[in-house]
């Protein structure tokens, strides 16, 4: 008789006063890497001091894949009842009840969440003590195909005109398919504001440049173009962490960038891997963050800038 296999005893991390418990370390969650759910909670311990300030008093949407990332996974919104008491939580409205997010304000939180097989925490752009006021203005731009130069070229034209509008910008790739042009704001706009703001940004980059970039949300009317992406600046909408890996091969992080890096024709949204985190934590592009803007007076800068590429039109 062919004797059983004995399970992997738990694994103990220790975060401060609290100890968090790894079962079944040795699951693989990235199979083409052999990368595991203590590998994974192990990234998460190495990065915390860094990735904690983008989520501290966040609400967050996680993603997990419990049988890796080959197997089926799941978006999680609500704290499950399993959760220990410790980790924080926020209630916040939706249509017809409320939800209870995840807060990940310390390492124990981000160390149990890697327990539970969430590869990548999605946040709020927005805090759980106002979440109709955000604090993050976020752009998505995702190529169109797998050529990534019109990428970096919509991020330098953003962060070119957010200049004009006197909003300092931070760069990040997702490490999944293009980068992150965040703004940091003071929380007295709302939503709907921001957005319509954000909008009116696109469209402005949009017509300097028709053949390169647009606004339509529908495929078949971008013809190739890429689409300067802004839905994820909404209640209840997330985007992903800074440092926060995602389920594809390799393992690759969402990590912040210097706006020098888009000289680098061989950027890419994967450039930083949980593998290569040693190199990722050696410089902090995002150390001197700019502090948060009112959307006042860039509002009025827009609306002139507006104005005046509409007077040079034939």
């Amino acid at each position: 008789m062919t004797p059983r296999t004995q399970p992997t005893p738990p694994e103990r991390m220790r975060s401060g006063r609290r100890t968090v418990e790894i079962s079944r370390p040795d699951k693989v969650l990235f199979p083409g890497d052999g990368i595991t759910k203590a590998d994974l909670a192990d990234y998460y311990r190495t990065v915390a001091r860094r990735m904690l300030p983008h989520l501290r008093g966040r609400p967050l949407m996680l993603e997990r894949h419990p049988d890796g990332i080959d197997g089926p996974a799941f978006m999680q919104k609500d704290v499950p009842d399993h959760f220990p008491d410790w980790i924080h939580r926020a209630e916040l409205p939706k249509e017809g009840g409320t939800v209870t997010y995840v807060i990940c304000d310390d390492t124990a939180t981000l160390l149990y969440l890697a327990t539970q097989a969430c590869t990548t925490p999605h946040r709020f752009l927005s805090k759980a003590d106002r979440p109709e006021h955000p604090d993050r203005l976020v752009f998505d731009l995702d190529p169109a195909g797998e050529d990534f130069a019109p990428v970096r070229e919509a991020a330098f034209g953003l962060h070119q005109l957010l200049d004009e509008l006197e909003l300092p910008s931070s760069l990040m790739a997702t490490g999944s398919r293009g980068l992150h042009v965040v703004v940091a704001l003071d929380r007295r706009t709302p939503f709907d504001d921001v957005r319509a703001f954000a909008r009116d940004v696109a469209a402005v980059l949009a017509a300097r440049h028709p053949d390169r970039f647009t606004t339509e949300a529908r495929k078949k009317a971008r013809r190739g173009r890429l689409y300067l992406d802004i839905q994820r600046n909404a209640y209840a909408q997330t985007a992903v962490a800074p440092y926060a890996v995602r389920a594809r091969p390799d393992a690759p992080v969402a990590a912040p960038l210097a706006w020098s890096e888009l000289d680098d024709p061989d950027l890419t949204s994967r450039r930083w891997t949980l593998a290569t985190v040693d190199g990722l934590l050696k410089a902090d592009p995002w150390q001197d963050l700019p502090r948060p803007r009112s959307l006042r007076r860039a509002r009025s800068l827009l609306t002139a800038l507006t104005r005046d590429e509409q007077s040079l039109k034939p």
